[in-house]
């Protein structure tokens, strides 16, 4: 489990990570709505989709030093663009990415 911060503010404190092929192949997939401070990280990754989602999340693409390259809110059954240089990406409940944009820099913290 990890926990994510920018300058400083707790974002999401019940981030689980998918770094195997069929962890980022499945991401969140079958599961349930995400709450309110829960997200996935696929790494490395710098597309994704929302096959088989019913509900909307919100998808920030990020550099290997955690440089925000890109924030989307992608509905059910879409496929996000592919950003050239994200070495990973966050998903996260829709509308809980807001005042995040590209340039700004993010925190992880393993726990």
């Amino acid at each position: 489990m990890e926990t994510v911060y920018h300058c400083g503010r707790l974002l999401w404190h019940r981030v689980e990570r998918a770094s195997g092929f069929f962890s980022r192949l499945k991401g969140l997939m079958g599961r349930r709505r995400l709450t309110p401070g829960e997200g996935l990280i696929l790494s490395p990754c710098n597309q994704v989709h929302t096959f088989c989602m019913r509900w909307p999340i919100d998808v920030l693409y990020l550099a290997i030093d955690l440089r925000v390259l890109r924030v989307e809110t992608l509905g059910p059954g879409r496929i996000g663009p592919r950003v050239k240089g994200a070495r990973l990406v966050l998903e996260v409940e829709a509308g809980s990415a807001g005042g995040i944009g590209a340039g700004d820099r993010l925190t992880i913290v393993k726990r």
